[in-house]
């Protein structure tokens, strides 16, 4: 495989031929690893520095809501837990309001989940809907790329410059 540069290097190669096992390792060498942060704070902004807690902003404080003490306004809970309900999500992201009827516009709420295998099939049967997933397809491999600037790279322009590279390492 060849790859060329953007810009020649100082020694004039603007090109190299790479089998494509070297091709790979290369590009492994750029991927990251897993679970680690590719953005690092230091100093002001650093997790452990001591005066970290008056520059980064407090969060919001739960207001109350009507007269009693005890009622804070349930939205303002939710963006204080972690886990979101999935209907709040759905509604987030795919504009979906799972809560509110389609006819009426009233509020709806979950009464019951069904989980068991035995009665969705029994379902799905009645109302003439599949109750067998899709069949898998295989696996296939990578598609079949057409390089199309190697008709237009002179090969012995290359050859030239990439005999110059490997002197150059020496």
């Amino acid at each position: 495989m060849i790859y060329r540069f953007k810009k020649p290097w100082d020694d004039g190669t603007t090109a190299l031929k790479l089998t494509p096992m070297e091709l790979m390792e290369r590009l492994v060498a750029l991927v990251p690893r897993p679970r680690v942060h590719l953005t690092r704070y230091h100093g002001v902004l650093g997790p452990h520095y001591k005066h970290r807690k008056q520059i980064v902003p407090k969060p919001p404080e739960l207001k109350v809501v009507g007269q009693d003490q005890d009622i804070i306004d349930p939205k303002q809970l939710e963006l204080k837990k972690k886990n979101i309900p999935w209907a709040r999500l759905l509604a987030r992201v795919f504009n979906i309001d799972v809560e509110t009827c389609i006819k009426c516009g009233g509020k709806m709420k979950i009464i019951a989940a069904i989980e068991d295998p035995k009665v969705i099939r029994k379902i799905l049967e009645h109302m003439g809907l599949a109750t067998k997933p899709p069949p898998l397809h295989p696996a296939r491999g990578p598609p079949k790329v057409q390089h199309h600037f190697e008709d237009e790279f002179n090969q012995q322009h290359f050859d030239m410059n990439f005999d110059n590279f490997n002197q150059s390492a020496d």
